[in-house]
């Protein structure tokens, strides 16, 4: 539909917007209030006044709608109602963010700072631009959570107002909103925002798939109110009685949740049993919100049998979003599933407003919500610099979505975690130290590997090590990004450990080659073993996937007279693949399986057309062995649940980091300590973990074999050495069985 209208026409249609956002805000706004978003709005529309959309409406159209979300559907204030006004200004006009602060204070200045875009970067830089820009606005949120409410705000506009746009370019900004926006929204408890997010979402990823379920929802809501109105009128007696002030609403699952579970549970549209849901919002009526909805659960649970493994009692335990309700699953009339919510008037706010609510109701209560204590515990991974832009915005999404559990220190506190999270990340979320020395986890008193997926309601106690160290094994297991980051960080420290070491060892080597130890060297080194920096050389020299075999290798070949004349030619300009930049980077050159990361035969699927470094499983199939299938390929969804036995667990790695188990054979005169004394020199090896000991005694003798995981057979060698010096070992054999 094409837009036609005046200047006078369009005029018009601005002041009453600018009516309306003001007319519609969620705070009482003071004269100094309306100043202030006025001064905003004129500047707004000066500076946008020869801008279209790509409808052909006047650009301050957006940034009116912007501050209209803002306004009402999230419940900011002045500050954010002007900064949502002005959010494009310095992005897109001459303005710029010293005449912000200049003309509205160091407050609106930065808000609007987080929102303008980074326009490029440098070309040599291996970044994305979106990353990078999620990256910035990232940085912002525990500062000032309004940043990031603003563009939320400003995406849910883009999103419903993207019909212009040409097919591809929906594609691309639906899949960035249903990635990370809708994510954020629901984390930051704006649960009406992220349902409209991600229902737009889908309308541009998959058209076909939501115009057909739109079209179901439709058909059938005639049919649907009648139920809701059947179940209510049963229920509004007994309310009534009790003296309840309160409301019922029907409400139907949103069309990106019943997709969801569709691809779930491989089932159709009818199949879908918990469709809708019944809210009763009440008054409190006893002063104790609590003891209210216990009341009305009571009362559902007379007239409805309720299932109780599917009651959700996030009032005892708010969840960390801020969402307060009573959830309980009851057979309704027909006999079909209905969920109902129990929420008083003030949880309902906070649902629907999610974190401006808060603050509203927060005033006199001291005790930190779970959101700020989120954004508290968010600040350290936020601040990490180290990892680049596209892993921080993956490490950051972790624990957006993620569905809480809720377990108790030895002393009784609650901690909240993500669904699946492990022991390991149970140790982190108490302390980074704590995590860093986590040799094991007792729960519910029973000792547990790391990797033990926790339950609600489980107690933990984490068992901790001074020489204990992360290992990079740990990055399978770990759900949170806290840990992840920080188990990052950590192994990056030890690779620069490593590479000093190496860097000292391959001097020494070198120079003991005599062929010199000049950055010529070192240059040519890495192009012959095909690095890219001399910190990768230096960190495998370190860990010994360089050896002085490789090392001589190369010298032999270098020195070739015609092996000498072509190099010279082709090595006159340095390589550009070569830089002195910290970083170890990955080669991918191998595929493993399962816990035991066997190496296997596989054929790469064409469906998807993985390529290494792709998050990826194997699938076993019946005439052509195993096919590896992207995470994400289109397949994905349908293989893993109707063959879940034919998948196996695999991944990409690099063979010069992947650990390899080794079995010694020992035996020797049983000196007192001497188990201690062999244990001892394993864990003061790097990298070196023990699978399994079995040592026996007899008669001032022993015997025993040891399964180890080591980096290397240089690593081995060195570990048999030792173990041969010490008193008592009289042999120490590598075999190849347990």
């Amino acid at each position: 539909m094409s837009y036609n209208a005046t200047i006078e026409e369009e005029n018009k249609e601005i002041a009453n917007r600018y009516k309306n956002l003001l007319k519609g805000t969620y705070q009482t706004l003071s004269e100094d209030d309306k100043k202030l978003i006025r001064k905003a709005f004129d500047i707004a529309v000066e500076a946008h006044s020869e801008q279209r959309r790509k409808t052909g409406e006047p650009y301050i159209f957006h940034p009116i709608a912007v501050a209209k979300i803002v306004a009402d559907e999230i419940g900011l204030g002045a500050t954010s109602i002007a900064a949502a006004l002005l959010h494009d200004v310095v992005e897109d006009t001459p303005y710029t963010i010293d005449d912000m602060e200049r003309l509205f204070g160091e407050n609106i200045a930065r808000i609007v700072s987080g929102l303008t875009k980074i326009s490029s970067l440098k070309k040599e830089q291996d970044y994305s631009i979106q990353a990078e820009n999620f990256r910035k606005m990232l940085l912002t949120l525990h500062d000032d959570v309004r940043v990031i409410l603003i563009k939320i705000a400003d995406r849910l506009h883009n999103m419903q107002t993207m019909d212009a746009m040409p097919p591809h370019k929906q594609v691309k900004i639906a899949s960035e909103t249903l990635y990370i926006y809708a994510p954020l929204a629901h984390r930051l408890g704006l649960y009406n925002i992220k349902t409209e997010l991600e229902d737009l979402g889908l309308k541009y990823t998959e058209p076909e798939v939501y115009k057909d379920i739109l079209t179901k929802i439709k058909d059938s809501k005639e049919d649907q109110q009648k139920y809701i109105n059947s179940f209510t009128g049963i229920l509004k007696e007994a309310l009534d009685k009790e003296g309840f002030n309160y409301d019922i609403k029907g409400r139907f699952k949103s069309i990106f949740s019943i997709r969801k579970k569709m691809q779930k549970q491989n089932v159709t549209f009818d199949e879908v049993y918990d469709k809708f849901a019944i809210r009763i919002i009440y008054e409190p009526t006893s002063g104790d919100e609590k003891f209210d909805a216990w009341k009305i659960y009571s009362i559902v649970t007379d007239f409805f049998k309720p299932n109780p493994a599917r009651l959700r009692d996030w009032i005892s335990q708010p969840k960390s979003t801020g969402y307060e309700a009573l959830h309980i699953t009851v057979i309704g009339p027909q006999a079909k599933w209905v969920e109902v919510q129990v929420r008083s008037e003030r949880m309902d706010e906070i649902a629907e407003k999610g974190y401006a609510a808060h603050f509203k109701y927060k005033q006199n209560d001291v005790k930190e919500n779970g959101l700020d204590g989120w954004l508290n515990r968010l600040k350290e991974t936020l601040e990490n610099q180290s990892i680049n832009a596209i892993d921080f915005v993956e490490d950051f999404k972790l624990n957006l979505y993620a569905k809480e559990i809720y377990v108790f220190t030895p002393k009784g506190d609650l901690k909240s975690l993500p669904k699946n999270a492990t022991a390991l990340d149970f140790a982190f979320s108490v302390h980074t130290d704590v995590g860093l020395k986590c040799r094991g986890a007792k729960v519910n008193g029973k000792l547990v590997p790391l990797s033990h997926a926790l339950k609600s309601g489980d107690q933990v106690e984490v068992l901790t090590a001074s020489n204990n160290k992360p290992n990079v094994r740990w990055l399978d297991f770990v759900l949170t990004a806290r840990a992840r980051t920080k188990i990052k960080s950590a192994l990056k420290a030890e690779e620069k450990i490593i590479a000093e070491e190496g860097k000292a060892i391959l001097l020494r080597k070198l120079r003991h080659l005599k062929i010199g130890s000049g950055e010529k060297i070192i240059h040519e080194l890495a192009n012959y073993f095909g690095l890219k920096t001399s910190f990768d050389l230096f960190f495998r020299v370190g860990n010994g996937a360089i050896d002085n075999t490789q090392l001589k290798e190369f010298v032999a070949q270098r020195s070739g007279l015609i092996m000498g004349f072509i190099k010279s030619t082709f090595r006159r300009s340095p390589s550009k693949g070569f830089s002195e930049k910290e970083e170890v980077t990955h080669k991918y050159d191998a595929l493993v399986f399962g816990k035991d990361e066997q190496t296997l035969d596989y054929t790469l699927a064409k469906c998807c057309s993985p390529i290494p470094g792709d998050k990826v499983f194997g699938f076993v199939t019946i005439n052509e062995g195993i096919k590896i299938h992207k995470n994400d390929c289109p397949n994905a969804i349908s293989l893993q649940s109707n063959y879940a036995y034919r998948i196996m667990p695999a991944k990409w790695i690099d063979s010069t980091k992947q650990d390899f188990t080794a079995i010694l054979h020992l035996s020797g005169i049983d000196n007192k300590g001497i188990v201690n004394n062999i244990t001892r020199i394993i864990s003061n090896s790097m990298d070196v973990f023990i699978h399994s000991i079995n040592i026996s005694g007899d008669h001032g003798v022993f015997d025993g074999k040891l399964s180890l995981s080591v980096k290397n057979k240089a690593q081995l060698n060195k570990l048999i050495d030792n173990m041969k010096k010490l008193e008592g070992v009289q042999k120490v054999e590598r075999v190849n069985t347990l």
